[in-house]
């Protein structure tokens, strides 16, 4: 039987369990880290393995008067895949998101040694032998495919399952996709959250990307594609090349936190998973949109990033529904909730099916956070947001296809002729 290592973070440190055998990628990986040594123990199929826990991992939401109650609601699990996945968990994780558990899943051993999440999952052994793909897709979908079994037990006993991932490499593109085929036949309400590459990573990646958004689309109830090139709208002339990777990174974290806050953190306003549920289930494709604002009209300000945000753009107006959360600290007003929502509202369809909820955090004393989901767009609409050339090209192709169609000499049947059915892309 194939030997699949599921790694588990604890925070109890009083004692050890005796040391399993792995395989000889894996100890190079664990060698890596003396400061975080492992300790085995056999778990049915897995090899279980306790670490040290960080300190960023025992962070809670709280106030000086008392830590908000354990929450007892929706099981929420966020999974990132592939190395851009991994660190978007990280990013999560060190910002102090609570009530969600946490899983990283890669074909590298070494970059999950690196990973701070809690479970931690090797998969593929057979087909890369502890190491990456080489940017290959194919080989990260064998690997999870190969991996099925335990990836099932990873996606089980949950409610919501966020799939969070870089599209363009090997893993991530080739994996994301079964892991949330997985997560959808296990009957969760399945989110991706990804990230489509930078164009200066060039063309093969974005190719790559495409066809990986393309299977993904097919195994989730809602798609969220954060294209990278328009985070080059945001940044400064002088941000650094690994900034704007941590930047995308950061902007997942939003996309998540955001959409699990209002269902796990206690605030003004509460909002149940079924409501939730309810607007992203079966939605297709979704946009994704921030604001952040200080000062006297704070609200408003935080309001009208997130809904004209490169990201989104005018979207919000075509959304069928709409998912929004506001998150501000204790001086956070019912008046400036009621602000930020009278912006939202005017945007939106009167018909769209709209939730939020409003989340009070003393870290963000004197900020606002607005964080819109927008869902139920055409495949078409998101593709002209990801790529534009691509998009162009292939409203092209469609429109000499129909002009062809049209072309056609007439025969003598009655049937009316039939344009061509219209190619989905994703």
């Amino acid at each position: 039987m194939l030997s699949h290592h599921t790694f588990s973070s604890r925070a109890s440190h009083q004692h050890t369990e005796p040391s399993l055998p792995l395989s000889s990628s894996f100890q190079r990986a664990q060698a890596a880290r003396i400061s975080n040594p492992f300790a085995l123990k056999a778990h049915g199929r897995l090899h279980a393995c306790r670490v040290q826990s960080y300190a960023r991992n025992t962070r809670v939401f709280a106030t000086a008067q008392a830590s908000l109650p354990s929450y007892e609601g929706a099981r929420i699990k966020v999974i990132g895949v592939g190395g851009g996945g991994n660190n978007a968990v990280n990013r999560m994780i060190g910002s102090g998101l609570q009530g969600v558990e946490f899983w990283a899943i890669n074909t590298d051993a070494q970059a999950l040694v690196q990973s701070a999440a809690p479970q931690r999952l090797q998969i593929g052994q057979e087909v890369t032998r502890g190491l990456g793909t080489g940017g290959k897709p194919e080989l990260g979908e064998q690997s999870a495919e190969e991996s099925k079994s335990v990836i099932q037990e990873a996606v089980a006993n949950a409610e919501l399952v966020f799939i969070t991932a870089g599209m363009g490499g090997g893993t991530g593109s080739g994996a994301a996709p079964v892991v949330a085929r997985m997560s959808k036949e296990a009957g969760n309400l399945t989110v991706g959250v990804v990230t489509y590459p930078f164009s200066f990573e060039g063309r093969r990646r974005a190719v790559q990307a495409l066809e990986a958004i393309e299977r993904l689309q097919k195994s989730v109830d809602t798609l969220i594609v954060i294209p990278n090139d328009r985070l080059l709208d945001v940044a400064q002339e002088q941000t650094l090349l690994q900034e704007a990777f941590l930047l995308a990174d950061d902007v997942l974290r939003q996309g998540v936190q955001g959409i699990s806050d209002i269902i796990t953190i206690p605030g003004l306003v509460n909002v149940d998973f079924a409501d939730v549920k309810a607007v992203m289930s079966n939605s297709g494709t979704a946009m994704l949109g921030v604001g952040m604002s200080t000062g006297k009209n704070r609200a408003e300000e935080a309001a009208q990033q997130a809904t004209s945000a490169p990201l989104i753009e005018r979207s919000i107006e075509r959304a069928t529904g709409v998912v929004y959360n506001i998150t501000g600290g204790k001086d956070l007003t019912l008046q400036e909730v009621n602000k930020v929502s009278q912006v939202v509202t005017s945007l939106a369809d009167p018909a769209a099916n709209i939730i939020f909820g409003a989340v009070v955090d003393e870290r963000y004393n004197g900020e606002i956070h607005v964080t819109i989901v927008a869902t139920g767009f055409s495949q078409t609409f998101q593709k002209s947001i990801i790529d534009p050339r691509a998009a162009k090209q292939a409203a092209e192709q469609e429109a000499k296809s129909m002009d062809n169609n049209w072309k056609q000499p007439a025969t003598s049947s009655t049937r009316p002729l039939q344009s061509p059915s219209r190619k989905g892309f994703f």
